[in-house]
């Protein structure tokens, strides 16, 4: 009975807690994912009051915010909107690959961690929060902008990747050999194509079956069904996040804005606990040792993420500010980046691996939301000054041209 009090009294805290960040956040127009992620290091391991009874709670519903944020993107979308997008922009796929996975490898290397670690921390740096990013668009108001499908279509690219990676990292780690690692691969790829086979080519039978006038039974269903994906995704080595992604996708018309009416709340409270528990299991003295390696890499990475934004938008035809946008956007790493480096610490492949890969995720994952916003007015803000000196005239606004008499 004591402990069930003290675990209310914990969890009422740190919800209350996070609506109040929410509000201030709020009042001064500013993602609250950096002031969630401070609250989980104040309160975690090694932090100023940690908590004990509440923390399992805490990690299931991390988990299930994980994915909401993602069933929340793929109600979006439709089936024939993701295969496009695929079609589209695989080469952006190929290029964001290349140009933020080859410095994490790099700098392993560098630091004389072996070839091993350094395919891990190229997965480290490579793969973006969706998590964080989703979250993230929504509270700038981005969903409905030109450049979010390219945004979308990369994180889709690098989820689906992980389909592959996640299996070839585990065999590497474990030792395990060719025979056993390639099994498991094998197994990984066919659930990730069932899954995205079914939701394109039956997705209108499962929006049928799952659709309901009743708004408590449709809720029920939809969070029911996207849990259950999503566990048996995982559970066959596909991420959890790409089956709730792909339930998403396979919803369609009433359903799906019926679900994503339902659904919001719950996912921003879930999404909330999620953050507050990477900050949770993060102890601050293990951070300064490797700081100055984190932020270097940190530094390196953003750039070549916004790089690689400012890229595949371009491919996709979209304005310069939309390209500055969608490359802000991508900076974020998180539950990924955790989750890779999670794989090698506990097969104790390099002891500073997991601090290093925790400092780099804590700085992008603060500086993600600041790249969203910021990135574009910034680069526009310089594009002008550079025009200024060289002597180009700024473009007269269109109310403000004067037609010429006679014409």
């Amino acid at each position: 009975m004591h402990s069930s009090a003290v675990l209310l009294i914990e969890f009422g805290s740190i919800i209350l807690g996070l609506g109040l960040l929410g509000r201030f956040a709020a009042r001064f127009r500013f993602s609250p994912i950096p002031l969630y992620l401070l609250a989980g290091l104040a309160f975690g391991e090694g932090g100023l009051l940690p908590l004990g009874a509440s923390e399992e709670f805490i990690a299931i519903g991390a988990e299930i915010g994980v994915i909401l944020l993602l069933l929340m993107l793929g109600l979006e979308y439709t089936a024939s909107d993701l295969v496009s997008n695929l079609k589209a922009h695989y080469p952006s796929g190929l290029v964001d690959c290349a140009l933020n996975a080859l410095p994490g490898a790099a700098a392993a290397l560098l630091l004389g961690w072996g070839p091993v670690a350094a395919v891990v921390l190229a997965g480290v740096t490579w793969i973006s929060s969706s998590g964080v990013i989703a979250k993230v668009l929504g509270d700038l108001g981005r969903i409905g902008n030109r450049e979010t499908p390219v945004i979308l279509s990369v994180l889709v690219l690098e989820d689906l990747a992980m389909a592959v990676y996640l299996p070839i990292v585990t065999a590497l780690v474990a030792g395990v050999g060719l025979a056993s690692g390639s099994l498991t691969l094998a197994i990984a790829l066919g659930a990730a194509g069932l899954v995205l086979f079914l939701a394109v080519r039956y997705g209108r039978l499962i929006s049928r079956f799952v659709s309901n006038d009743d708004p408590e039974k449709l809720l029920l269903v939809v969070l029911g069904l996207t849990i259950l994906v999503a566990g048996v995704a995982q559970q066959l080595q596909v991420s959890a996040a790409v089956g709730a992604f792909l339930v998403g996708i396979a919803l369609s018309g009433e359903v799906a804005e019926g679900a994503h009416t339902l659904l919001s709340p719950l996912r921003d409270l879930f999404a909330a606990v999620f953050f507050v528990f990477f900050g949770l299991h993060t102890d601050p003295a293990s951070i300064p040792p490797v700081l100055l390696p984190a932020l270097a890499l940190a530094a390196v990475t953003a750039a070549t993420k916004i790089a690689t934004g400012y890229w595949a938008a371009r491919r996709a035809g979209i304005s310069v500010k939309g390209r500055w946008r969608a490359g802000g956007a991508l900076v974020a790493r998180g539950e990924f980046s955790i989750v890779i480096a999670g794989l090698a610490v506990t097969a104790g492949i390099e002891p500073s691996l997991g601090p290093l890969a925790t400092a780099y995720v804590l700085i992008l994952v603060v500086l993600g939301p600041l790249t969203a916003r910021f990135t574009e007015p910034l680069a526009m803000r310089w594009a002008r000054r550079g025009e200024a000196r060289r002597g180009v005239p700024e473009p007269v606004p269109e109310a403000r041209r004067e037609t010429p008499v006679g014409d």
